[in-house]
């Protein structure tokens, strides 16, 4: 018996909805998104020698990260490490999500799946963002560990982790559900 996923209504609805161009958060608040964006990409940058050395070979060049009307303009410093770029600074490589479904999307990297990006621009500076992406990851457990210790933070991390794999499976199962549905 073939279940029908519980997030299929969901996805419906928001596909469905209008654009709403007039629907855009307070510029005060996507200027703090974005510089704490940074702040953490700074962080996790810094516990990977290789990555800041790449970075640093980059410096001065300007990536533009866009999804929907979302966008961010990062700019590699001479640290190796990432600064916001003025919006009058003109982008090196432009990385542009093309899954317009946030749900869509939320599924997929979940699976562990990269999003369809379509690359413009320079290809050493995407090859080397590229390696960002595949090498780098963020240590939370240690990062944990130092505020609440090591023990509590690796029993968090691995329930964190149970979580995760059991949602993982969940809609593995949902995306096989669906596949397998006949057409009505």
């Amino acid at each position: 018996m073939a279940t029908q996923s519980p997030f299929s209504w969901l996805e419906g609805l928001l596909q469905n909805l209008p654009p709403l161009p007039n629907l855009q958060p307070p510029e005060w608040a996507v200027d703090e998104a974005q510089r704490r964006i940074v702040l953490l990409l700074n962080h996790i940058l810094m516990q990977e020698v290789e990555a800041t050395s790449r970075l640093a070979r980059q410096k001065g060049r300007v990536v533009l990260m866009q999804w929907r009307s979302f966008s961010v303009r990062l700019v590699a410093t001479p640290a190796g490490l990432l600064d916001r770029a003025t919006a009058q600074d003109k982008p090196d490589l432009v990385l542009a999500v093309s899954e317009e479904s946030p749900l869509t999307l939320a599924q997929n990297v979940l699976r562990g799946d990269k999003p369809a990006v379509r690359i413009e621009g320079d290809v050493q500076l995407a090859a080397d963002v590229n390696w960002l992406v595949d090498h780098v990851r963020w240590d939370i457990e240690e990062d944990l560990a130092r505020v609440i210790g090591d023990a509590p933070a690796h029993t968090l991390s691995q329930a964190a982790r149970n979580m995760a794999a059991a949602l993982r499976q969940f809609l593995g199962n949902a995306a096989a559900a669906d596949s397998t549905k006949a057409p009505t």
